[in-house]
């Protein structure tokens, strides 16, 4: 299948892909779709940016029996945005059609998503914890579900959420299908993945080019500066439609985000320590176009789709490397150009060597009166050919190894040789 409009789909389904604009599956989508569709357990594996989402949604929506009032499917998400934006994507896809979907947010009251259930829907989207707390109270009820998608695997581990999720598969049919997207998969999440599938079909989408087409690379020095000025000098040089400014922490978010309202320069700010009302409040703000700049830790960004991203700015590298291909996904999307942008302290190097070997082509750049100028390659002092002298010349010639080698030769001839280049070099001089 090379086109959408080759897959049977039923009708509805198909004038809803039309609408969206979808003509042809991403790399992801054209491997993943045809399991789903055949009920074969399946990991898929790739980065950010890639159409995951609709990869499952579509054939899942597909698979949906109207007939049967009851839960078909349920999708985990591991973050509030994550859940909401898969949510509204399905919601366009069932346009049309009698599938009902519901979704079930974490912070957001209990006994109204109890009250929701009166009716089961066929398709559930939600986070871990309000997943299972629904099932634990009978409200929701999954054993009718031979469906479970996990995304953002990897990221659900990291969060702790993987034993809420292996409770809501408990109590599901026997026979499950599960269907992980992930963009890494980490070891301790195989026995988890082994436990539901056995020997599941590996789709691993992007290996080789982790970044998009239209993405560019500057690496900065900080120099002698504070990187939070080194920033902000940055910021005087670019103008974008949008920018996510990645940091490692929540102390160091409010830190860099106030040290820029110091300047007059109005920021967002997404990080764990947001109440669920100011999250909500943050993300309209947000996709309102209210802000420029965008302050942010990667697990809150993580699974958020941001549209309109024209510029990444890494204010620090990620402890995990890996994160640094998610950040930079952010950008780019959809065949547009996008700038990465990454500030480095030359303690850094080994850490850029190995993003380098992730296959991000770095451009190394100064900042010189207001403006972006190449720089050399940092490796360029370490791979200069040493070109010999005269007096390097002259020494050699004069120097010869003994025919009578005796302990400590190299060192008389050394310092022979040394002996000739200082002479030879007095007499260039005096010239």
């Amino acid at each position: 299948m090379t086109k959408f409009n080759d897959y049977p789909f039923k009708p509805f389904l198909q004038e809803a892909v039309a609408k969206l604009g979808f003509m042809e599956p991403t790399p992801i989508q054209k491997e993943m779709m045809p399991h789903i569709l055949k009920g074969n357990s399946a990991i898929g594996q790739s980065h950010t940016g890639t159409g995951k989402t609709h990869s499952f949604i579509i054939p899942i929506v597909e698979r949906i029996d109207v007939e049967k009032k009851e839960v078909q499917a349920v999708i985990a998400a591991p973050t509030r945005e994550l859940g909401m934006q898969i949510y509204n994507e399905i919601l366009k896809l069932v346009e049309g059609s009698e599938i009902e979907v519901k979704s079930f947010i974490g912070g957001t009251d209990k006994q109204r998503s109890i009250n929701k259930l009166k009716t089961q829907p066929q398709i559930v989207i939600g986070t871990p914890g309000r997943l299972k707390d629904l099932v634990n109270e009978n409200a929701l009820l999954v054993h009718t579900a031979k469906i479970l998608v996990v995304d953002e695997a990897d990221l659900a581990f990291d969060m702790g959420f993987i034993e809420e999720i292996d409770q809501v598969a408990a109590k599901m049919q026997e026979k499950l299908e599960m269907y992980v997207f992930s963009a890494t998969i980490p070891e301790k999440l195989k026995p988890f993945l082994k436990k539901y599938m056995e020997s599941p079909i590996h789709v691993h989408i992007g290996d080789k080019r982790p970044t998009a087409e239209g993405l560019d690379f500057y690496l900065v020095p900080v120099r002698s500066k504070k990187k939070v000025e080194r920033l902000i000098d940055v910021m005087d040089i670019i103008n974008p439609y949008l920018a996510i400014i990645f940091v490692n922490t929540r102390t160091n978010a409010d830190y860099v985000a106030t040290e820029l309202s110091k300047k007059g320069i109005r920021v967002g700010r997404i990080h764990g320590d947001l109440a669920p009302r100011e999250r909500v409040k943050m993300m309209k703000q947000i996709r309102d176009l209210e802000y420029q700049y965008i302050v942010a830790t990667d697990l809150a960004a993580r699974g958020i789709d941001i549209q309109g991203v024209s510029h990444v700015i890494n204010y620090e590298l990620p402890e995990d490397l890996e994160f640094f291909i998610h950040r930079v996904g952010r950008t780019a999307r959809a065949g547009m150009k996008g700038l990465a942008i990454t500030l480095f302290k030359p303690e850094e190097e080994d850490a850029i060597v190995r993003v380098e070997k992730m296959g991000i082509p770095f451009q190394q750049k100064d900042i010189v009166k207001g403006e972006f100028v190449d720089l050399k390659e940092r490796h360029s002092r370490k791979n200069r050919v040493r070109t010999a002298n005269a007096a390097d010349e002259k020494a050699k010639s004069m120097v010869h190894k003994p025919k009578a080698v005796k302990p400590g030769y190299k060192k008389k001839m050394k310092w022979k040789m040394d002996e000739i280049k200082k002479i030879e070099r007095r007499k260039n001089r005096k010239k």
